[in-house]
C-alpha cells in the first residue's frame, strides 16, 4: 500500500508537542531485515533489557519481545496502516506507534524521512552512522549506527536503547 502525501488518516505520533510525524509504509524501510536484536534501554531511572525478532520488509514490519529468559513478552505488527500490539506484560502506555516511530527514524529511508519531518518544522541531519531530528536548533533525537549496533536517544522525552545484532 502506498500512501499519498496529503492521506491524513495514517498513524502519527507526536515528536513535540507541536510536531506530528505522520508514520512511513512499509515499503520505504532501507533494506529487509530478518534478524535477532538484543536491546538495552533506560527510561526514568530504570534499565531494561529484552531480545526482539524483527522481520520487516517492503509489506510489513513485525517484532516478537522476548524476555531474557526467552519467554515470549508480546508482539508487534504493522501492515497497510494498521497496528497491533499484543501483550500482556508491556505497561499499557506504550503506544506501539512510538516503537514503530523510533524504528523508521533508524531504519527507513533517509530522503522520506526527511520530507516527512519538514512538514512540521523539524530538519533531519543524516549521513551513514549519525542521524539527528532537529526541532528549533536543538537535537531532540540523536542516532548513531554502527556495524554491530544502533543507539538511539530521545533527547526531549528522555529514554534511550541500544540495538545489538548485525546490521552490516
Amino acid at each position: 500500500m502506498s500512501w499519498s502525501v496529503a492521506d491524513k488518516n495514517r498513524p502519527y505520533v507526536h515528536l513535540t508537542d507541536n510536531a506530528r510525524f505522520f508514520l512511513l509504509p512499509p515499503q520505504e524501510i532501507e533494506r529487509p531485515l530478518d534478524m535477532a536484536q538484543h536491546i538495552s534501554a533506560s527510561y526514568n531511572g530504570q534499565d531494561f533489557f529484552f531480545i526482539a525478532w524483527v522481520k520487516a520488509d517492503n509489506s510489513k514490519l513485525e517484532m516478537t519481545l522476548f524476555n531474557e529468559l526467552g519467554a515470549s513478552i508480546g508482539e508487534l505488527y504493522y501492515r497497510d496502516g494498521h497496528i497491533r500490539l499484543s501483550s500482556a506484560v508491556l505497561p499499557r502506555q506504550i503506544k506501539p506507534e512510538y516503537i514503530i516511530a523510533d524504528f523508521q527514524l533508524c531504519f527507513y529511508n533517509p530522503k522520506l524521512l526527511q520530507e516527512e519531518l519538514e512538514k512540521n518544522g523539524l530538519t533531519l541531519e543524516a549521513d551513514e552512522t549519525v542521524r539527528r531530528v532537529i526541532s528549533s536548533g536543538a537535537v531532540i533525537i540523536e542516532i548513531e549506527k554502527e556495524q554491530d549496533s544502533v543507539r538511539f536517544t530521545n533527547n526531549l522525552r528522555g529514554y534511550s536503547y541500544t540495538l545489538t545484532g548485525d546490521f552490516s
